[in-house]
């Protein structure tokens, strides 16, 4: 019975460790806010910071779908980029089928490419 409690051993010092790092890092710096005072709202610290100026618009504006493709096609050549480069380094040992796999992936990655080109992603007015 002790060996298999002693089994268990690197896992209950794993999730200590991760108790302790989470209190460190969320619960710690909440409570020296609030000893230190920085919870105290006043107009200068509710004030806009990102860009210097007073939002002109609705924040809950739509934006143009365009954005959305933009990133669509950073995610596609992202997932291309992770994917190549293992696949690459491991050519040698997965022969013909892992090549004929990858460029399948290709072409449904080109295929994508020139579906967000046709519906105009890449052109801004």
């Amino acid at each position: 019975m002790a060996s298999v409690a002693a089994g268990y051993l690197p896992i209950l010092l794993f999730l200590a460790v991760a108790l302790a790092l989470s209190v460190a890092f969320v619960v710690l710096p909440m409570i020296v806010g609030r000893l230190t005072g920085a919870t105290n709202p006043y107009a200068d610290k509710l004030s806009e910071y990102e860009c210097g100026f007073p939002a002109f618009e609705d924040s809950r504006a739509q934006f143009d779908v365009r954005f959305y493709l933009v990133a669509i096609l950073f995610i596609i050549f992202d997932l291309e980029a992770a994917f190549l480069f293992p696949w690459a380094v491991s050519l040698g040992w997965i022969g013909i089928a892992g090549w004929a796999a990858m460029m399948v992936f290709l072409i449904e990655l080109t295929l994508g490419f020139v579906y967000a080109w046709k519906k105009g992603a890449l052109e801004w007015e």
